[in-house]
């Protein structure tokens, strides 16, 4: 769900470049104002990957796609739009780097720290990996794919890195998530998912939100991927009815999957309650979607539900009781 417009576009095309798409200058105008925006997008993006790392591995046990994941946010520095200024910033020799680490993750008991540059994983050099000139956000794609080839054969993945600068061989357990993943980007401010990847805009309103509510932001585009909705919207097509009852389902199970990553569910009511007043979109995004009070009502009645359906282990089995009465 695109929080902010009144259409929905669950399938973006490709990621978006961090931080400037594509700008011609080779080093940024404003060194000082660079350096601070790229610390501010590492927080950014430090503070989505924490939240989605507990929707994804608190959900892990419900998801019909699972993968490993070593818990921290690989970028590549020749995908930004002043490269040069990225490698200056961080001290890199090549492209790609460690944006962030989640605490208690694979990664971070391994001694990972955000700004390491990885040059290895197992056996395979990043290096010698090409940046495709028309499309460079396809090379982060391909290191991803390393490491998570590396993760499914046996567990781990090698890592060897430069950080604080020494030179060091680490081994990061993986840790099974839910098959999706977090990206901020520039120039947004919405947030959006395309089934595998959930993409949330910079500017996107919920950064100003408490954690508990920006979560549920977050929870409700997962659901749209758990749920496998871009698929049914491809088979069923994206008419104006089809897209609202997805909708109506992503909200309805945002509850659920905020309990299983340890947040309050009643947040995702809280969400609504404070989004809705002001970013509903009156006539025209109700023709894609229910209006703010009706949608509160559908996610309020899920909380019942889901205090009846905890296992012994406290989780909320939204695979066995959750209601799909849309899509399913």
């Amino acid at each position: 769900m695109r929080w902010r417009l009144w259409t929905v576009w669950l399938a973006l095309i490709g990621p978006a470049i961090p931080v400037s798409a594509h700008a011609a200058a080779a080093q940024p105008a404003d060194n000082a104002a660079f350096a601070a925006d790229f610390a501010k997008l590492q927080q950014q993006d430090a503070y989505i990957q924490r939240i989605g790392w507990r929707l994804l591995t608190g959900n892990a046990a419900f998801c019909d796609e699972t993968r490993l994941a070593s818990g921290m946010l690989v970028q590549d520095a020749g995908a930004y739009g002043h490269p040069a200024a990225i490698r200056q910033l961080l001290s890199l020799r090549g492209d790609a780097f460690v944006q962030a680490v989640i605490p208690g993750s694979g990664a971070d008991q391994a001694g990972m720290e955000a700004g390491a540059e990885v040059h290895a994983v197992d056996r395979t050099p990043l290096s010698g990996i090409a940046l495709p000139p028309d499309t460079p956000w396809q090379r982060l794609t391909t290191f991803n794919a390393v490491i998570a080839r590396s993760l499914a054969d046996d567990g781990t993945a090698r890592f060897q890195v430069t950080q604080r600068g020494a030179q060091h061989m680490l081994t990061v357990a993986g840790t099974a998530i839910c098959d999706s993943f977090f990206e901020v980007i520039s120039g947004s401010d919405t947030a959006s998912a395309n089934g595998t990847r959930i993409a949330i805009g910079r500017q996107f309103v919920g950064f100003a939100y408490a954690q508990e509510e920006l979560a549920a932001a977050l929870a409700h585009e997962l659901a749209h991927n758990v749920l496998a909705h871009p698929d049914w919207l491809d088979k069923n097509g994206r008419k104006r009815s089809n897209i609202r009852q997805t909708e109506r389902e992503a909200d309805r199970l945002m509850p659920w999957l905020l309990h299983n990553a340890g947040y309050d569910s009643a947040a995702s009511v809280r969400f609504m309650e404070r989004w809705g007043p002001q970013h509903d979109g009156g006539f025209f995004r109700r023709r894609t979607h229910d209006a703010w009070e009706k949608r509160r009502a559908m996610i309020a009645a899920e909380l019942p539900r889901i205090a009846a359906s905890l296992n012994h282990q406290g989780q909320a089995d939204w695979r066995g009781n959750f209601i799909p009465q849309f899509t399913r």
